[in-house]
């Protein structure tokens, strides 16, 4: 599942790890971005010193066996943790999907930990990169998910998701314990205090602060990517 930050994407590891056929990892290549990209990040040496950095053996371990057995490898990615010099061939090993969400909302939510955040750190790029990639070396959509779409109706837009995926759906994907998980990254606490509190979607509040000023450009610029990855999302 292929995202950008504060997109819902650890809701949504939540309810795929919460099926007992899936296992789950969370955004295994944050490690090398922050290394070679030297970004401020909250957290950041713990994340390096924690976790993979080499972004070849993190490949490994994703089209590897899925862990613990389980039939399901819900994988958790960060679009924009994809850097130049890095071959994304090994991505045509996976059943790629994509996660968005309005650009203003992400925008607002983003802005609180990365004031001035590039058009690049919002994943909106790489994600139509990767979309156009799936989309001509398979002949097919690939699946686009909404976040509004999931907060308003999770069982209807979980279901169909799960249509498109080829896999059973199951009302596990519904309901999850609060707290942290053993497979969430050591930069949870920095992050994820919303989903350590929650036990299913919240529902959808559309926020009504306005865009900071400066940022007026950029959310230009994500919509006009948004808007393309928008119109194939599944209802």
């Amino acid at each position: 599942m292929w995202s950008g930050p504060r997109n819902i994407s650890t809701a949504m590891m939540r309810s795929w790890g919460a099926r007992p056929d899936t296992a789950v990892c969370d955004e295994p290549l944050y490690a090398h971005y922050l290394l070679k990209t030297g970004r401020e990040h909250p957290g950041r040496e713990e994340v390096i010193a924690r976790h993979e950095t080499d972004w070849r053996k993190v490949v490994e371990f994703l089209l590897g066996p899925v862990p613990g057995g389980k039939t399901i490898f819900y994988q958790k990615h960060m679009a924009h943790h994809l850097l130049s010099g890095m071959t994304i061939d090994w991505v045509d090993g996976l059943t790629n999907c994509f996660l968005i969400r309005d650009p203003r909302e992400m925008i607002l939510s983003l802005s609180k930990v990365l004031p001035d955040p590039a058009l690049e750190e919002t994943g909106l790029p790489q994600q139509w990169a990767l979309f156009e990639r799936a989309r001509n070396r398979t002949g097919r959509t690939p699946p686009v998910v909404d976040a509004k779409d999931v907060l308003m109706d999770p069982r209807g837009t979980l279901a169909a998701l799960c249509v498109r995926l080829g896999v059973p759906f199951t009302e596990a994907m519904l309901r999850w314990e609060p707290g942290p998980r053993p497979t969430d990254g050591v930069w949870g606490p920095h992050w994820y205090e919303a989903v350590y509190r929650s036990t299913g979607f919240e529902p959808y509040r559309e926020r009504s602060e306005p865009t900071p000023a400066h940022l007026e450009r950029l959310l230009a610029d994500c919509r006009d990517i948004y808007q393309r990855l928008y119109e194939h999302r599944i209802t």
